[in-house]
């Protein structure tokens, strides 16, 4: 079968295309052919050994995916083969079949394309996670989205404004927030612009924002941070700037308010049966015609590298999906 390949560490031009033995089904494991793969800015940093998770050399990006399972191990109960299903594997999915933990899928409606349903793991499962199971995220309350036309931003201000929230969308360019504005945001920063502190005190007349979700980090976290309400949420979600910001704890105690730190692979480890459901209630919004993800682009698998260059490059509106 296809696979794509980091064999060396380096840039996505590095990656190869070759032929590898198909995957066999262990305990507790299922075989999917891949239908549709999404790709992600952590991918970009993984290949070149800049990511948190460090796989053995040679392995493939992409971490999610929908497909078609055609072979179960030992001990697997709740999959069969032929099944329809989405996967998280943390990577590995950029092959034309996977081996994934049974824990790790979760049954695909047959009105919800693989397409759509292929981005839906790490961008929409972080932001579902990270506004109701950390942010304890209430309708009418409001929510600050920094880089808020990137994959998981876009999905914060889609999911946020699901549940009823007030999105301030905060980007770095005109043509971002009005991609934002598309997906429900109705109030926007430009912060290459205008001071992040000040306009989001501005926009809420003073009080500030109750729950800021951030996955940029450097400069912006601390100026996110001062615009904070009283027993506001500022939820961690990464650091698409580079830089880990070093936050003066002081501002916490002023303002009554938590930092929450939003670690969603660890989360699905851990916590397996939630992570179902909320891929389930994801999914269930899709099919109703409720959440719309946007797709950027679909390249096919041999052109993975060109699809990780939209990424690194921060090119991409909206997902990246591979197919086979």
């Amino acid at each position: 079968m296809k696979a794509i390949l980091c064999k060396a560490y380096g840039p996505p031009e590095t990656l190869v295309l070759e032929d590898i033995a198909e995957p066999e089904a262990g305990p507790g494991e299922v075989v999917v052919e891949m239908k549709a793969a999404a790709l992600n800015f952590f991918d970009t940093l993984i290949i070149e050994n800049r990511y948190q998770t460090k796989p053995d050399l040679p392995f493939s990006p992409g971490a999610e995916m929908a497909g078609i399972v055609s072979a179960v191990g030992e001990g697997v109960t709740r999959i069969k083969p032929g099944d329809r299903v989405v996967a998280y594997n943390r990577f590995g999915c950029c092959r034309e079949k996977v081996a994934v933990k049974e824990a790790n899928v979760t049954a695909l409606p047959n009105d919800v394309p693989f397409a759509l349903a292929a981005g839906l793991m790490v961008t929409y499962g972080t932001t579902l996670h990270a506004l109701r199971g950390r942010g304890d995220l209430k309708p009418g309350e409001t929510v600050a989205v920094l880089g808020a036309s990137g994959g998981v931003g876009q999905a914060a201000v889609e999911i946020a404004t699901l549940m009823g929230a007030r999105v301030i969308a905060c980007a770095s360019s005109e043509e971002k927030l009005a991609f934002a504005r598309r997906f429900g945001a109705t109030d926007t920063v430009n912060y290459a612009k205008e001071d992040l502190k000040t306009r989001l005190k501005e926009l809420t007349d003073g009080a500030g924002v109750d729950v800021v979700y951030d996955p940029v980090g450097g400069d912006y976290a601390e100026q996110a941070l001062r615009a904070t309400a009283w027993r506001g949420r500022y939820l961690v979600i990464g650091f698409a700037a580079g830089a880990i910001p070093k936050i003066p704890l002081n501002l916490v105690l002023l303002k009554g308010c938590d930092i929450r730190g939003v670690f969603w692979g660890a989360a699905n480890e851990r916590e397996p049966d939630q992570h179902r459901k909320d891929v389930e209630q994801l999914l269930d919004w899709v099919a109703k015609g409720e959440l719309k993800p946007h797709i950027h682009a679909v390249y096919p698998l041999a052109e993975t590298p060109r699809a990780l260059e939209e990424l690194a490059q921060r090119r991409a509106l909206g997902k990246v999906i591979i197919e086979p």
